[in-house]
């Protein structure tokens, strides 16, 4: 079966550091994938080549089954990948509806009125809904929590129905509530078909929710496999656990 997104031999330097060095990776669609490993490791940086915020040295990106040669977020996402942000990129001036709205990579124009359709309006209020956010639908951004943040840009980018969700640390900087929040969110959009790739430290929350675990050191992929055997892999334990 051919993976919804390949990634062969990612390479990436600033300088003379090699921040991704030949990462490669597979994810099957309808599942939950995890990319682990330590501070610095390359996990950030190969979200941004897989996505096209930042331009890879060399290396190719698979995406449903063709390649994509050069990544662009609003094209990538317009096919049906999307990706979230370690601090949740939303739009603080516009109020919580309007980020809805403007998150439907609509021409640029669009974005002045901020506007949505009968059944876009529709679906913005069941995403507000699902995520908690109703209550909050006409205040700005801005105002808003940092989990309430992350919320609703998990929200927006679901306006645009995609295949495959890029999840940067959807955990960091959420009490615990948030992390069960975020939890069932994640199970209950993967058990309705959404394919997930989640960069997460929280390794309790990655080993519930992983069916793979792909682990990166100093950029390169190191292991694949189940939680538990990754769990187990000596490569592991030395590079990210600190255990020989």
């Amino acid at each position: 079966m051919t993976p919804l997104l390949s990634v062969e031999l990612l390479t990436k330097r600033f300088g003379g550091v090699a921040a991704v060095d030949g990462c490669s990776l597979e994810v099957r669609e309808g599942t939950v994938t995890a990319l682990i490993g330590p501070n610095g490791s390359g996990k950030t940086t190969a979200f941004n080549l897989i996505t096209g915020y930042l331009r890879a040295d060399a290396g190719n990106v698979t995406f449903d089954g063709r390649t994509v040669r050069r990544p662009d977020p609003t094209r990538l996402a317009r096919a049906g990948l999307a990706r979230t942000f370690q601090r949740a990129r939303v739009f603080p001036d516009l109020t919580v509806l309007e980020n809805l709205a403007v998150a439907l990579q609509q021409p640029w124009r669009a974005l002045l009125r901020r506007s949505l359709g009968h059944a876009e309006r529709a679906r913005a209020d069941a995403l507000l809904e699902e995520f908690g956010l109703t209550r909050v639908a006409r205040d700005r951004a801005g105002s808003l929590s940092f989990g309430q943040r992350k919320l609703l840009e998990f929200a927006s980018l679901l306006m645009g129905e995609p295949r495959l969700v890029l999840l940067d640390e959807p955990a960091a900087g959420v009490n615990p509530l948030m992390v069960e929040t975020m939890e069932r969110h994640i199970r209950e959009l993967h058990a309705r078909g959404l394919t997930f790739l989640v960069v997460e430290h929280d390794m309790h929350l990655v080993m519930r929710l992983s069916e793979t675990v792909i682990v990166l050191d100093h950029g390169t992929t190191i292991a694949t496999g189940v939680p538990l055997e990754v769990q187990r892999d000596p490569r592991v334990l030395d590079a990210y656990l600190g255990v020989a």
